[in-house]
């Protein structure tokens, strides 16, 4: 008789706190866990060579917490997700497995891999058990007064506190407890996978594993989660979590984050205000862009969520497209944010906000092409935040920046980076001009930045900006 179960982890790589792993366990019996590489489907995801680097060392970290509960872990070395049904199905039949646990993923392409796994499973007598982890609040569970899915953020803030604190309690759980050993061996993790570099992730930037994700979430929440509304905008210093990869992998979950959270507001939950709650209010942005992935799987096919912006002539402009990819645009806060890309896999979030604006309104270049080279590039790249950050920035998505507001990429590095310093960490081409020419490009232009190799503006922002009103006025 079958009667053990199987744990399919995907990006909830952690022990702690995770709902499939935690059913599975208090239903009894043997419980094993199992983790499908798919080298094909993460190049068709844009998956860059860091991100996978990360996931894999995280992969390996799991495969030691779980041996140490003697829960082992297998590995799967499949193709896309076109193969993973009929592999967990030889999975469960070979291992005597009656039940297969696994937590949500919201993406198209990952929901139609579950439906056909599911199907796939269920056809052959084993039962699906799936839960929501991914996010606090599932999706579909924060609605208007009409039934209807929130497209604007403030009042999905609201209704999502309120939803919240009606159910009485967000309280991570901890660790299963350690198993008898069974008679199944766990899988090694590779450290080699066909078609990435695994040699680009910084281990000093990226520490693995459970402990490291919770050491940062601590100390953020000890020494600078107070300043947070301050400081987050400031790319020079350590003002942000740094928690984005780790939630991304799910070594961090939601639930564990707000509650870290709320500790430090001193035990209440809030949405506005300075601090602690600055920061649940950004955990709440990334539930946000969840839930509108789940409503609006045209966003999962390189779609516009506001369709009257199908027709926007966007440029197409290689040469513009390469410099912003290597930093040389001419501004500095832009080369200063895509050099941090390139060089460490992450870029501080008004960066984020600024690169992606200039790309799409100062260039006037097609935003998914901008989308798929911060995936390809970022540690911590999750669909729903990154293509809700790039269409938010393209006037084109859910709760969008209004078309005809266009950040002044000069005044901008003004008022984040005044003393240049972190331009001058990442540009040093021009780590011999005053902060003064840094921020103003006639004083730019006519300083010694060309002589040392700095390009002089690709674009001139008035009529970039006049360019990019235009083309979606009246639209």
């Amino acid at each position: 008789m079958k009667t053990r179960r199987l744990v399919w982890f995907r990006s909830d790589l952690r022990v702690s706190d995770n709902t499939a792993l935690h059913a599975a366990c208090d239903a009894g019996g043997d419980v094993i866990g199992v983790f499908a590489i798919t080298p094909g489907q993460w190049k068709d995801h844009d998956w860059g060579d860091r991100k996978v680097a990360f996931v894999l060392r995280l992969v390996h970290a799991l495969r030691e917490s779980l041996g140490g509960k003697n829960i082992p872990l297998k590995i799967l070395d499949l193709d896309t997700f076109a193969d993973v049904p009929g592999a967990l199905a030889a999975m469960a039949d070979e291992l005597d497995v009656s039940e297969v646990y696994f937590n949500e993923e919201y993406e198209l392409n990952e929901r139609k891999r579950d439906e056909n796994v599911e199907d796939r499973l269920e056809s052959g007598g084993v039962s699906v058990h799936r839960f929501h982890d991914q996010v606090v609040l599932e999706p579909g569970s924060v609605r208007t007064n009409e039934g209807k899915t929130y497209t604007v953020y403030s009042p999905f803030s609201r209704k999502w506190a309120q939803v919240l604190g009606g159910r009485g309690g967000w309280e991570p759980r901890g660790t299963p407890a350690k198993r008898d050993a069974i008679d199944v061996k766990g899988d090694e993790v590779p450290t080699e996978v066909a078609g990435f570099d695994l040699s680009q992730l910084d281990d000093d930037l990226w520490p693995i594993g459970e402990r490291a994700a919770m050491g940062r979430l601590q100390a953020f929440c000890r020494h600078r989660i107070d300043d947070y509304h301050e400081a987050r905008d400031i790319p020079s210093i350590d003002g942000t979590s740094s928690l984005s990869a780790y939630l991304a992998a799910g070594v961090l979950g939601p639930r564990q984050c707000l509650h870290a959270g709320v500790e430090a507001t001193g035990g209440t939950l809030s949405v506005k205000g300075d601090g602690a709650a600055g920061w649940i209010n950004e955990l709440v942005w990334r539930e946000f862009y969840k839930h509108i992935t789940a409503a609006f799987p045209r966003v999962c096919k390189h779609e516009n969520f506001k369709q009257q912006y199908n027709a926007v002539e966007w440029r197409d402009d290689d040469d513009g497209f390469e410099a912003w990819c290597a930093g040389r645009t001419g501004y500095p806060i832009v080369d200063a944010a895509m050099r941090q890309l390139n060089q460490t896999g992450w870029m501080h979030n008004r960066l984020r906000m600024i690169a992606a604006m200039f790309l799409t309104k100062h260039l006037l270049i097609d935003w998914r092409r901008g989308e798929r080279y911060f995936m390809q590039q970022l540690v911590d790249g999750d669909f729903a935040s990154n293509n809700g950050g790039w269409q938010w920035s393209a006037s084109t998505g859910t709760d969008a920046q209004p078309y005809f507001r266009v950040f002044n990429p000069w005044t901008q590095s003004a008022k984040f980076d005044g003393d240049g310093t972190f331009i001058k960490r990442h540009v040093e081409e021009l780590r011999q001009l005053s902060a003064g020419d840094l921020h103003d490009p006639a004083k730019l232009g006519k300083s010694d930045a060309e002589d040392h190799g700095y390009p002089a503006p690709i674009v001139d922002h008035k009529p970039a900006r006049e360019r990019a009103i235009e083309a979606f006025k009246g639209l």
